[in-house]
């Protein structure tokens, strides 16, 4: 399909976005659409881009702007694909964190022929990211699975078969729960970067958070189980989202449509599932408003 021309086939509605996010954000308007008149309280959208880049522009901007005019929600629920086999199974109430890091070794240029008169950065740099793959950051908590390290990149850029390079660098992205910071690990590789000569750079691309179950995932449990008949499932595993963010104002949660095609080639979403995620989001926002 084109991915910018929405089409219904059989019954599925297929287009770039369909399920992550623009399912979700269409669902939230139409259920603020469903809500009965004379409700108290205050309801907001929060629509923003700029979530899987750097994310500098959208959420946090959006949030600066929030505390400078006294706006402290209550509570959120961002519309993120979290359901799994059906909807409705999973509803995410904290995340891990994210950090990637660029190592670098420098050494000395020189012929291959002439050891000597070089300092090779490859060895050192491998015993480095040897030792980071044997750390074991932790074995997982209640609510987070274990910290997990991943080596991304390894990069020498030496074209040359007879000549030892001035350089090395390895990338690293660590996904990491609630036993860690970001500060923290960059700390952790640093010194096993250091022991071999090494240097690090990092940015951290987000805290983990954790809401504990309470009044918002009882909200959504409760909604999901009138409209669906399921018990949901209360997790924290996945990538990350702007609820890293969001969890600084208020409790956050994340629910929204099947995953399954998101990210990719002909992205669809059951159109009978928008009609009950629409409901499902109706009911959350009536009775947090209700109380």
């Amino acid at each position: 399909s084109d991915p910018f021309t929405p089409v219904v086939r059989g019954d599925l509605l297929y287009g770039r976005g369909a399920v992550d996010m623009k399912g979700a954000i269409a669902a939230f308007v139409a259920a603020l659409h469903e809500l009965p008149d004379g409700l108290p309280g205050t309801i907001s959208l929060i629509i923003t881009g700029d979530e899987e880049g750097p994310a500098t522009y959208g959420t946090l901007a959006l949030m600066d702007r929030m505390v400078a005019h006294g706006l402290h929600p209550d509570m959120c629920l961002v519309g993120e694909p979290t359901s799994s086999a059906r909807l409705g199974d999973v509803v995410k109430i904290g995340r891990r964190g994210s950090v990637n890091m660029w190592i670098k070794v420098a050494g000395t240029q020189g012929h291959v022929a002439y050891p000597h008169l070089a300092d090779n950065p490859i060895p050192a740099l491998v015993r480095i990211l040897a030792k980071v793959d044997a750390e074991v950051l932790d074995e997982g908590t209640d609510w987070f699975q274990p910290s997990n390290i991943e080596i991304t990149d390894l990069e020498v850029g030496n074209p040359a078969h007879n000549v030892i390079p001035a350089a090395a660098t390895a990338r690293i992205s660590i996904r990491f729960n609630d036993q860690h910071s970001g500060a923290s690990l960059i700390d952790r590789i640093s010194a096993i970067a250091a022991s071999e000569g090494g240097t690090v750079e990092a940015k951290i691309s987000g805290e983990p958070f954790l809401t504990q179950p309470g009044t918002l995932s009882t909200l959504i449990s409760d909604a999901i189980r009138d409209v669906t008949g399921l018990e949901t499932e209360l997790s924290t595993t996945g990538g990350t989202s702007d609820a890293r963010f969001l969890s600084r104002l208020c409790p956050v949660a994340e629910f929204g449509l099947n995953n399954a095609t998101m990210h990719k080639l002909d992205e669809a979403v059951a159109v009978a599932d928008l009609h009950d995620l629409t409901r499902i989001y109706q009911l959350i926002t009536e009775r947090a408003l209700r109380g």
